[in-house]
C-alpha cells in the first residue's frame, strides 16, 4: 500500500466500518482533497461574490452567493463521511492548501466575466475530481459515498451550466 494510503487513525478515533483498510485509506485520500478542493471554491467563489462589479452585479452577486452556501454545504458531509468510514479529514488550513488542487485567485481586482470563466472552469474541475473519487469508492465497494458523490456531481453541473451559459453570451 502506497505511503498516502496508510491508515493512521488514532484509536481514540477509530471507528468501525467493515470495508477493508485499503478502501478505507484509499477513500479518505480521496475525501480529504475533495474537501480541500470544496473549501478553496467556496473561498473562491465568496471572494468573487465580495468583489463583483459592473452592470450585473446584483444578477451575479445574488448567483455566486447561491452557489457558494451550495458548495460550502458539502463541506460538513464530506468530512463526516470520512469520520464514518474511520478516516480522519482536514485539520486547518494550512492542511487545506496541502491538499488543493484548485489554484486560489488572488488577484486585486478580476473582470466579472472573467470571475465567472474561473469559477466555471473550477466547477469542471471538481466535477471530474468527484469522478474520479466516484471510481475509487466503486473499486472499494463504497455505495453510500458514491452516492453521496452522485449527487455532488448533479450540483457542480448544474453551477457549470449556469456559469457557462453567462460567460458563453454577450
Amino acid at each position: 500500500m502506497p505511503a498516502s494510503q496508510t491508515v493512521r487513525v488514532n484509536p481514540a478515533l477509530a471507528t468501525p466500518t467493515d470495508l477493508a483498510p485499503e478502501g478505507v485509506a484509499a477513500i479518505g485520500d480521496e475525501l480529504r482533497g475533495l474537501l480541500a478542493d470544496v473549501f478553496a471554491l467556496y473561498v473562491k467563489t465568496k471572494n468573487f461574490h465580495w468583489h463583483m462589479s459592473g452592470p450585473h452585479f446584483r444578477d451575479y452577486h445574488l448567483l455566486l452567493d447561491e452557489h457558494s452556501d451550495q458548495i460550502f454545504a458539502m463541506t460538513d458531509d464530506l468530512a463526516e463521511r470520512a469520520r464514518k468510514i474511520g478516516a480522519t479529514t482536514l485539520h486547518s488550513i494550512g492542511d487545506i492548501a496541502r491538499h488543493q488542487r484548485l489554484r486560489d485567485n488572488n488577484e486585486e481586482f478580476v473582470e466579472p466575466r472573467d470571475m465567472l470563466a474561473e469559477l466555471s472552469t473550477d466547477n469542471q474541475q471538481l466535477t471530474r475530481s468527484l469522478r474520479a473519487a466516484h471510481a475509487v469508492c466503486d473499486e472499494h465497494n463504497d455505495v453510500a459515498t458514491a452516492s453521496l458523490i452522485e449527487n455532488w456531481i448533479d450540483e457542480t453541473e448544474r453551477r457549470t451550466w449556469f456559469l457557462s451559459e453567462i460567460v458563453g453570451r454577450r
